[in-house]
């Protein structure tokens, strides 16, 4: 049976031929942001498959993925990651998101703990929505229906990365937003709008966890990430300078090396 969604599996195979000691590393599940794709991850893929399986899919809704119009609820985000891994054979593994994408990994944490060996919340947050942010959503919903993407990519692009950040790195991250599905983008911002409040959620999770966020990030600015760091119970936290919502893109080098770093300890 074809996998639902779009992804990159890099490494596994390389590195089993091999017979590599790096072959026997936990998998590293990256799950994307809103509204972006795997491409997000392309740092990462490219420095950590070196040493173990990654797998970064598109969510459904984004990039290559089926487009399901509606509310996409992050249960339905969720559960389809556990299929995908499900036919890729892949039963334990690291779980990285990035703001919407971390709302993601941590309802895996919800409905799967047991597989999930280690953490990484980036630029994200885990409140449920306050009724101004549901007709936010809701509106923002709406409005990239009626108009699409561009309009919303041209104004957001740079609070998405900072001001300063490299021009590629801000064509890239236009481009993703760009070549999203409204019906997507908009099902995920209703489903979004719904969610549970993970806070507790958080402080009942044992497994290392590694909370990195961007210095100049507006959405989910530090002290959101220094509150998750204290629910946690084996939590490390590293602020990126010179980022914003996007430090994976806008600092690779730093962000890979603070999650190389965390990788392996939980592999140890």
């Amino acid at each position: 049976m074809a996998p639902f969604l779009a992804y990159e599996d890099k490494g596994g195979d390389d590195l089993a031929s091999s017979g590599s000691s790096a072959s026997t590393a936990l998998p590293l599940v990256l799950i994307h942001g809103h509204p972006f794709d795997r491409t997000m991850w392309d740092p990462q893929l490219a420095a950590f498959s070196a040493t173990r399986r990654v797998i970064a899919p598109d969510l459904r809704g984004y990039g290559a993925s089926p487009v399901v119009p509606g509310v996409t609820p992050l249960s339905v985000f969720a559960e389809d990651i556990a299929a995908l891994l499900d036919e890729l054979g892949v039963r334990e593994f690291v779980l990285a998101g990035l703001s919407m994408g971390g709302q993601i990994a941590m309802e895996c944490c919800r409905r799967f703990p047991g597989r999930v060996r280690g953490l990484v919340l980036a630029d994200t947050f885990p409140a449920a929505e306050t009724p101004a942010g549901k007709k936010a959503r809701a509106d923002m919903a709406d409005r990239l229906l009626h108009e699409g993407m561009r309009g919303y990519a041209d104004e957001v692009l740079y609070r998405m990365v900072a001001p300063y950040a490299d021009a590629e790195v801000a064509a890239h991250v236009h481009r993703m937003m760009t070549a999203t599905a409204p019906e997507g983008a908009a099902a995920a911002l209703r489903g979004r709008a719904e969610r549970p409040d993970y806070r507790d959620l958080l402080t009942t999770l044992t497994v290392p966890a590694l909370v990195l966020v961007g210095e100049d990030d507006e959405y989910t600015p530090v002290e959101d990430a220094e509150a998750m760091h204290a629910a946690l119970p084996d939590a490390t936290l590293h602020v990126i300078p010179r980022a914003a919502h996007l430090p994976n893109l806008e600092r690779p080098a730093e962000f890979n090396r603070v999650l190389g770093e965390f990788l392996e300890r939980v592999d140890g």
